[in-house]
């Protein structure tokens, strides 16, 4: 770990990220007394293939009822719809 008075901090901000980003803790201090810590963020692996198909199978959309859902809409609003730039 990196530590950092707050008076290098706000004069060179750069080096500290540079570390964090690199993935280092720097420990920022005032009076030689630790005040914060910044912090690398987490990084999440991405998924792999096999859990977004097991995501995909649970979702709603997996079963065809949304098609049905659908087309029973689209149904009932052929019957009422008109286009409202059409000449009577």
């Amino acid at each position: 770990m990196r530590t950092v008075s707050i008076a290098e901090l706000r004069q060179n901000p750069n080096p500290a990220f540079d570390a964090v980003e690199r993935g280092e803790t720097v420990i920022v201090t005032r009076y030689r007394k630790e005040i914060g810590r910044i912090v690398p963020p987490k990084r999440r692996r991405p998924p792999t293939g096999r859990e977004v198909m097991e995501a995909m199978r649970r979702s709603p959309l997996s079963d065809n009822s949304w098609a049905e859902d659908l087309a029973r809409d689209r149904a009932a609003f052929d019957d009422e719809w008109r286009d409202p730039w059409e000449r009577p």
